[in-house]
């Protein structure tokens, strides 16, 4: 249980859960979900990778809190552009907010 091969094969698994869940949903806050968990699965990979292959161990870790500021600011701009569209067309439907573009 403890070798680098069970962290990757997770890490792919929720990738490609997320990615499933970008491509299959309509609704922004299910995409939204999805793309936090594939930012999840990068950051297991980045300490996998750091845990089992890199001499210094700081490196996958700071990448890591990297990665879960990026995904913190992600969501929040994420929301606001949902809670806008929200106001606009009372759905959070991605085929409604096609009629955003210019």
């Amino acid at each position: 249980m403890n070798q680098l091969e069970v962290y990757l094969f997770v890490a792919l698994v929720m990738f490609c859960l997320g990615l499933l869940g970008v491509l299959q949903h309509r609704s922004l806050i299910a995409m939204l979900i999805s793309v936090e968990l594939m930012l999840n699965a990068a950051s297991i990979n980045f300490m996998a990778f750091n845990r089992f292959l890199t001499p210094e161990p700081a490196v996958g870790q700071i990448v890591t809190l990297f990665i879960i500021g990026t995904a913190a600011a992600e969501a929040a701009v994420g929301l606001s552009i949902i809670l806008a569209v929200f106001r606009r067309y009372q759905s959070i439907d991605v085929e409604k907010a096609r009629e955003l573009k210019g």
